[in-house]
């Protein structure tokens, strides 16, 4: 891959450093304040709270003082949590009668709460209108029951991608995200694309309206002025931004951006940064895509994270950095997403050099389609089918295994040798390793081990004469691969579904 046509998000967070903050910065314990534990010692766990929701799809606090959840649900209605009385019967809204819920993806998709809730009762809510599908915004006035259209984009040609997550920058105005027109590849050219708000982020002011419009542009935005190009837009490049969300400690913005089937992504750019191309359809993940629209002389901003359907994923929902306080010590300023098909919890954290720690800790419910947050900053889920509402908590246990990688690298090739110990209390009999390598590498042969690779997957089980690893016993395998120019050995591993420490 053609590396220097890419820009990390850090390269241009490192310039800004003297006027904001890096998004690690937050998530760097203060002097003298006890480290956090290793993201592998990290376990997510879930308790169902409410029961007969119907495919509720986002979560949103308001802060009135009143511990309120409001849950949007894909036939267009809005239900209202409380956790002393559980889940009223009588929606907050019903919005049917303007909702196209028809295929999988359409329906109301999101709800964003302002600052100024409790004085003004607005709600902002992202769907798709009859009768044709267009993906809108709208406000909806609680106090008059009046619903009002900002802004809408017109999405004949296909029913999926429509993105659908509102949310309130640190900025005050709004960002909404919207899919680039459903099908397969991009048919549309939508990503690349700046003369359609489809494949996009937008940010609008909706404070006040400008001239014929009831919202405003901030003057700021990006593409304001550029021929063409529509001034809304925040950014570019992106395939179906089904959840984002902004870190309350330092404004940065996180986004899960599904792919096409070989690559999910999560990006991480720190706070202002607009005008970035994400990649899609020249990209998909931090892979060229084949097919795809790549334009001469644009600069693509690569993805923190990614990981291939191949663990079992298949659609990435985007979650929320940790900022809540009962579990503070445990993972502040740790950002959690988690997948719709493999519920897998996915943990990230920056290491403060420009790089990510990251962890596998545990399952969502099934079909997990949002992760919310209280006013207080704990964690709530909703999951699609069969339409719950989650509390989500968080706990420390200690690994029962751990890796060490002894490494040699060469050319275009590499050898590495993993050390597999069992730090546990009980035996393990028969083991499968499971662990991801960088997009490049392709693994020649390997040793005390049958090994098998999908994508950047590996799957490493026992041989009969090694299956049985005794508490304080360990086990050595190794492989030996090629590369594109990243020799770098595997970054987080799952001994027979739980994460394992990282030795050296």
């Amino acid at each position: 891959m053609p590396r220097s046509h890419w820009t990390g998000p850090f390269l241009l967070a490192l310039l800004l450093t003297l006027l904001a903050q890096l998004p690690a910065a937050a998530s760097q314990p203060a002097p003298g304040a006890a480290a956090q534990p290793p993201l592998p010692s990290l376990k997510a766990t879930t308790t169902q709270v409410a029961f007969g929701l119907r495919r509720p799809t986002a979560i949103a606090a308001p802060d009135d003082g009143t511990d309120r959840l409001f849950i949007t649900e894909k036939p267009g209605t809005v239900r209202v949590y409380h956790p002393d009385t559980g889940l009223a019967q009588t929606p907050l809204i019903d919005l049917t009668s303007a909702i196209d819920e028809s295929g999988n993806e359409r329906g109301l998709l999101g709800i964003a709460v302002p600052p100024d809730f409790a004085t003004s009762q607005d709600l902002y809510l992202a769907y798709t209108a009859l009768p044709d599908g267009a993906v809108t915004l709208a406000r909806y006035r609680l106090d008059e029951s009046r619903l009002e259209v900002l802004l809408s984009q017109p999405h004949t040609e296909f029913n999926n991608h429509n993105g659908g997550q509102l949310a309130f920058g640190p900025d005050g105005n709004l960002y909404w995200s919207i899919g680039d027109g459903g099908g397969s590849a991009d048919p549309l050219r939508a990503g690349q694309r700046l003369d359609t708000l489809l494949g996009k982020i937008l940010r609008v002011d909706v404070s006040r309206g400008c001239g014929s419009l009831p919202y405003c542009v901030p003057e700021d935005n990006p593409f304001v002025g550029t021929p063409g190009a529509r001034d809304e837009i925040w950014l570019y490049g992106l395939r179906n931004p089904w959840r984002f969300s902004f870190d309350s400690a330092d404004g940065s913005m996180w986004i899960g951006d599904v792919g096409q089937g070989r690559w999910e992504e999560i990006n991480h750019l720190a706070r202002g940064q607009g005008g970035l191309n994400l990649g899609w359809s020249c990209y998909e993940g931090l892979e060229r895509f084949t097919g795809g629209d790549c334009r001469p002389g644009e600069e693509y901003t690569e993805p923190v994270f990614t990981y291939s359907p191949y663990t079992g994923g298949c659609s990435v929902i985007g979650g929320q950095v940790y900022r809540g306080r009962e579990h503070a010590d445990l993972l502040g300023g740790v950002y959690i997403a988690t997948d719709y098909c493999s519920s897998t919890v996915w943990a990230l954290r920056p290491d403060g050099s420009g790089g990510y720690e990251e962890a596998e800790i545990g399952q969502m419910p099934t079909q997990v389609t949002n992760i919310g947050t209280t006013v207080d900053g704990e964690f709530y889920v909703v999951n699609d089918l069969p339409g719950g509402l989650h509390r989500v908590s968080f706990a420390q246990e200690e690994p029962t295994c751990r890796v060490d990688r002894t490494v040699e690298s060469w050319g275009t090739g590499t050898k590495v040798e993993l050390t597999v110990t069992n730090t546990g209390s009980a035996p393990v009999n028969g083991w499968t390793l499971r662990f991801p390598v960088p997009l490049g590498q392709t693994i020649v042969s390997d040793w005390n081990t049958d090994l098998t690779q999908l994508a950047n997957v590996v799957t490493a089980t026992s041989a009969s004469y090694n299956s049985a690893i005794a508490p304080g016993a360990a086990v050595t395998l190794g492989y030996v691969a090629q590369h594109t120019g990243d020799a770098a050995p595997p970054s987080r591993f799952m001994l027979n579904g739980d994460a394992c420490a990282m030795g050296r």
